[in-house]
């Protein structure tokens, strides 16, 4: 036994080696022992005095390790006798004269198998360890005191389901060890402790435990403030943080106290960075998760605080090549100036611009006339910063920011315009397209301008980003007047860049504007045809020479940029390079495998989507060989690991790993590099599937065995998002290969996507589940739920509206809270709109099965038929009722394609899908449209009306004496003096439709049809819904066609009106020329011109732009005519 004791002494030191070959075959050694031996001797090493300390922190370390990964099933096989014994040890070892750091690492073995001990129902099965942390917590001993409060803080939740019993002793046992008669370092470990068990405990818990802890807080705070004056374990203060993000509830009642502290650190220069680092993230971090409280109660701290950050911002260094370097390394975000940046911005986005706007804005000014450059810098990358969180009220004042931004585009040191250039991209992205519609006539000047600025390529590098910004979000009308003259200086930019990375290497520049021209030519689309045969050969040569690894982004971006000028310009004119450049494309990869972190990779991968969109059925051709790629791609596995805090403390700088929290000593890892690139490769295969359909059916099945499993691939949102949103597309390419194939397919989708829908943590995701799981009804018709999947689709309509509404009432409850205000009203309005978006995506499920199922879906609705009723409650929120009519409307029939419909078109879901069966569901929705026609709420009467038509069309005689009642209050919306505005349009519009409707479907109850349609008559034309006017102008052509009097009036006298009213039709666009209703309306003027005298007479009321309109309807119905 001693010879093996020696051995495995010798086998530590050996892992301790510096020797790399030494330390490997030590490893291989130890991990071939058995769980047994590791257990004996780690635990005799650390009982060993004798034994170096290096070597008894191994052992330590290494049986805290083996028991977070293997304790249970070592220790389920030993007898009772033998656990007992080995837990005594393990407390005995604590209790040695032993250096603090060994006496740590022991306190970690035994908190690991504290925690391994208490059972899922929270029975603790080592009681002894209770008592031994009472004894030890009043030892006289301030090491064992340490110890207690280091076991408890690595496990608060150690007392399990005995805990409120045991409540008072805990806190009377940390109150004591706070006392200032006690040892420094134990103060700190209670405050430590008292955190973690603060932090423990769940929201359910959370007021109890705050109340019961809460008169602990201020003491807590005292000695944090020591720590900090010390300024020697900066551990509290990254507690306070980890706090303010979990519970900052808890810290209320200190807040004044906790700014306060924190800003003398901040305000002080006495302090080392990492000091004032952290105390901002202290205020920062509760100004994002305590925000009303913030605002209610530590006003004065952040009026204080902005200008000290704002002057942070201004600690650059001087940095003389800054401008002409070629290439540029990343922020370093321990930099003061970069910390300060993100914080004003997260200042903005959690406190809101009515408290951060006007203290940035009070400094700025002095700031922007300073002679220093760093405070111009400075001033303007703040108005990058803010303008997020600042939207609604700086855009009120975005004329007087933007004056003194544009002055800067001249400034005389290059990094102040480079600031100026920041912060009209950033203000391109927050405030489209409003910003580009109102400084388009200084924005694009002044940003070609700084493209000339050769001297400083990092500055012309960043206005082409600029203008990428701007292009983006600019509407094409716009852009298109400064076509030629962007052009002309980023095609001049190209070929003097091309020339000089020939000769010197330089590719900052020419990177850019590559992304520049594509993202021109993006939002330009066919205009950017002129420029397409002057700028495609040299964009060409880029892909087919730029081989070398240092050109790969260079590369990659010049890939995108043909695929999007072939995407603007389009087939016709991109076809004849479409085979060179996807021979070019697929060059890359059979010349061998690109590596994971290679940036052609994605651009590859995008590329070929836009390519398949561009060539359509002729992409089939290239599957074979671009599927290999994208599926490699797409299944890629991430590096995971799972990691104790202290492995996690040695890689959490690296920015390549991501951590998630999973218990009290265990955090998985992951390696997020290339998980852009996989979700990107799925959702290139939902472009293949939707674009090819059945001629990407050979794929279906190897794709679809691929997305369900991502369906769970909770490390990266993008990627379950993509693989929903392949399903419906992956069946529509699977239906050439026959029903059975399909149902096999189907049944292998079916249960996995449902199970998802409910676990799914993510909003976002979630509606695209919901979508996914309404496509598939609608893409496999009636019958495709069996009576299993019915019921289980029936609990998820059942649990999210239920959920709705109960979320709902707690946002209620959230407004008569103390620090309730504007801001909080904001967060509400955002978790409203979420909701309904949500709720929006069931209602989809809904219309689907009664879409699909007609009648037959009627007895299953009726188990929840009652939810959607309660959402017409007069007393519910604006957007309930219009969903809930929704919900009705599809009862009836139809409904509108916008996310405010579908609830109040339930019911009226089923007229046309469920004919007299529907009746029954009269007495439910009727009173509700009759009511909501006239609601305060656009959104509502919108909804209300659209039901009106949808139960007007698909009613039938049963429904007659219910449209009649519609019909005077459908006038009194549409000849209301607003009906016209923009807030109310849409409604009128439909109004106008539903009546329309009425009068053509289901009029039996009305007695006065001429005087009707008089009055209908006098309100045409429409101008915004493109939907309903196929209705409108439909039932005009009717009644011409007709012949009908009130419409023709006495001796054709009404024919000009009607001309101008087509014509408006095209001018305002709700009517393509080339549809059955656009073709009936050109007939009829047709025929009109056929009597020049007539037509002369109808022409001479046209106005120009109506006569274009005309023409252009003409030549739009021939071309497509003639193809």
């Amino acid at each position: 036994m001693a010879a093996d004791q020696a051995h495995f002494q010798n086998l530590l030191n050996s892992l301790l080696s510096m020797d790399n070959e030494v330390r490997k075959q030590a490893e291989d050694t130890y991990n071939n022992l058995s769980r047994e031996l590791k257990v004996t001797h780690l635990l005799g090493n650390i009982h060993n005095g004798q034994q170096s300390e290096e070597a008894r922190q191994m052992a330590a370390v290494l049986l805290r390790r083996l028991f977070t990964s293997e304790f249970l099933e070592f220790y389920k096989e030993l007898p009772v006798d033998s656990q007992n014994q080995l837990l005594q040890q393990i407390l005995m070892a604590v209790q040695q004269d032993v250096t603090p750091q060994l006496r740590r690492k022991i306190c970690e073995v035994i908190a690991e198998v504290a925690r391994n001990l208490i059972d899922e129902d929270g029975n603790n099965q080592w009681p002894d360890i209770l008592q031994f942390l009472f004894q030890c917590a009043n030892s006289p001993t301030s090491q064992l005191q340490e110890s207690a409060l280091r076991i408890f803080t690595s496990v608060p939740s150690i007392f399990g389901n005995q805990e409120a019993q045991y409540m008072d002793l805990i806190k009377q046992m940390l109150a004591k060890s706070m006392e200032n008669t006690g040892d420094a370092e134990v103060r700190v470990q209670a405050v430590r402790a008292i955190g973690a068990f603060i932090l423990y405990h769940d929201k359910e818990k959370e007021l109890s435990v705050y109340k019961h802890f809460g008169d602990l807080l201020p003491r807590m705070l005292a000695i944090t403030g020591e720590t900090i004056e010390a300024q020697d374990d900066q551990s509290l203060l990254k507690l306070l943080i980890e706090m303010t993000e979990n519970c900052p509830k808890f810290l209320r009642p200190q807040l004044e106290n906790i700014f306060d502290m924190c800003m003398k650190v901040f305000s002080s220069q006495d302090f080392e960075d990492s000091w004032r680092h952290l105390v901002l993230e202290v205020m920062v971090s509760l100004s994002e998760n305590a925000s009303a409280m913030v605002r209610k109660r530590a006003e004065k701290y952040i009026i204080a605080l902005i200008p000290l950050v704002l002057q942070m911002m201004t600690d650059l260094d001087e940095e003389p090549d800054w401008a002409t370097t070629d290439i540029i390394n990343e922020d370093d975000h321990s930099d003061n100036n970069v910390i300060a940046e993100s914080s004003l911005d997260r200042l903005a986005c959690g406190l809101g611009g009515k408290m951060v706007l006007p203290q940035v804005m009070a400094s700025l000014p002095a700031m922007l006339n300073h002679t220093d450059w760093k405070h111009r810098f400075a001033a303007l990358m703040a108005i990058s910063a803010i303008g997020e969180g600042c939207h609604k009220q700086m855009e009120g004042i975005l004329d007087q920011v933007m004056s003194g931004v544009l002055n800067y585009l001249r400034d005389p040191n290059p990094r102040v315009r480079y600031a100026a250039c920041n912060a009209i991209g950033q203000m391109s992205t927050d405030f489209a397209p409003n910003f580009e519609k109102k400084f388009h006539e200084q924005v694009v000047p002044g940003l070609l301008l700084l493209l000339e600025d050769e001297a400083n390529p990092r500055v012309q590098a960043h206005a082409g980003a600029a203008l990428v910004n701007f292009s983006e979000d600019c509407p094409k009308n716009i852009l298109t007047r400064y076509l030629d003259a962007i052009m002309a200086k980023l095609e001049a930019i190209l070929n003097s860049k091309f020339k000089e990375l020939v000769e010197k290497g330089n590719k900052l520049v020419l990177e850019q504007v590559v992304t520049t021209i594509a993202s021109v030519a993006d939002t330009c689309e066919h205009e950017f045809v002129a420029y397409y045969d002057r700028l495609m050969p040299c964009l060409k040569f880029i892909i087919q020479n730029a081989n070398s690894e240092d050109l790969r982004m260079l590369r990659g971006k010049t890939i995108e940029c043909v695929s999007l000028i072939g995407l603007a310009v389009g087939r016709e004119k991109f076809i004849g390079d479409a085979g060179e450049v996807m021979d070019m494309l697929l060059k890359t990869h059979s010349e061998g495998d690109l590596p994971d972190d290679d940036p052609q990779t994605s651009y590859l991968i995008t590329a070929w989507a836009r390519m398949c969109k561009i060539l359509g059925k002729q992409f089939e051709q290239y599957l074979p060989l671009v599927m290999g790629p994208v599926m490699r791609t797409a299944a890629m596995k991430p590096e995971v690991a799972l990691l104790d805090n202290e492995e996690v403390e040695d890689i959490e700088s690296d920015v390549e790993w991501s951590f998630i929290t999973l218990g009290e000593q265990q955090n998985f890892a992951i390696r997020t590099a290339g998980m852009e690139d996989k979700a990107s490769a799925c959702e290139m295969l939902v472009c293949y599937a939707r674009e090819l359909k059945d001629g990407f059916a050979e794929y279906a099945e190897e794709v679809v065995r691929l997305m369900v499993p991502l369906l769970k691939f909770y490390f990266h949102d993008g990627v379950r998002s993509a693989a929903a949103e392949s399903l419906p597309y992956l069946l529509d390419c699977a239906k050439i290969k026959g029903p059975q194939y399909l149902e096999g397919m189907w049944l292998y989708i079916c249960p996995e996507l449902i199970k998802v829908i409910s676990t799914e943590p993510e909003p976002d995701v979630q509606s695209e589940l919901l979508n996914a799981l309404a496509k598939c009804i609608e893409t496999l018709g009636a019958n495709c739920l069996n009576e299993a999947s019915m019921k289980q689709v029936l609990e998820i309509v059942n649990k999210f509206v239920t959920d709705h509404f109960e979320r709902a009432d707690k946002r209620l409850a959230v407004r008569t809270e103390e620090d309730y205000d504007d801001g909080v009203e904001e967060e509400l309005a955002e978790q409203d709109d979420t909701d309904i978006y949500i709720l929006s995506k069931i209602v989809d499920i809904i219309h689907a099965l009664f879409l699909t199922n007609k009648a037959q879906f009627l007895p299953a609705f009726e188990q929840v038929a009652q939810l959607f009723v309660k959402l017409l409650d007069p007393n519910r929120p604006f957007a309930d009722r219009q969903w809930g009519l929704c919900v009705f409307d599809d009862l009836i029939g139809k409904r509108q394609p916008c996310m405010y419909f579908n609830l109040l078109l339930i019911p009226v879901l089923s007229v046309e899908f469920c004919g007299p069966a529907a009746v029954p569901y009269q007495q439910i929705f009727a009173p509700a449209l009759l009511q909501y026609v006239v609601d305060k709420s656009p959104d509502v009467r919108q909804a209300a009306t659209y039901g009106c038509g949808v139960l007007g069309q698909f009613g039938g005689e049963q429904f007659a004496h219910t449209c009649a009642q519609f019909i005077p209050l459908l006038v009194q919306v549409i000849n209301d003096p607003k009906s016209r505005d923009a807030e109310n349009i849409n409604a009128t519009e439909n109004a106008i439709s539903a009546f329309s409707k009425i009068l053509k479907y289901n009029k039996s109850a009305l007695s006065n049809v001429d005087e009707l349609i008089g009055a209908w008559f006098t309100w045409l034309p429409t101008s915004e819904d493109t939907e309903e006017a196929v209705h409108i102008y439909g039932y005009l052509c009717d009644l011409i066609e007709g012949n009908h009097p009130v419409i023709l009036g006495a001796n054709n006298c009404n024919l000009p009106r009607i001309v101008s009213i087509i014509a408006d039709s095209f001018c305002n666009a709700v009517v393509e020329a080339k549809t059955p209703t656009g073709t009936r309306m050109l007939t009829i003027v047709k025929q009109i011109e056929s009597n020049p005298d007539v037509m002369q007479a109808c022409a001479s009321t046209l106005s120009p732009e109506q006569q274009q309109a005309l023409q252009e309807a003409y030549r739009e119905l021939a071309t497509a005519a003639s193809t």
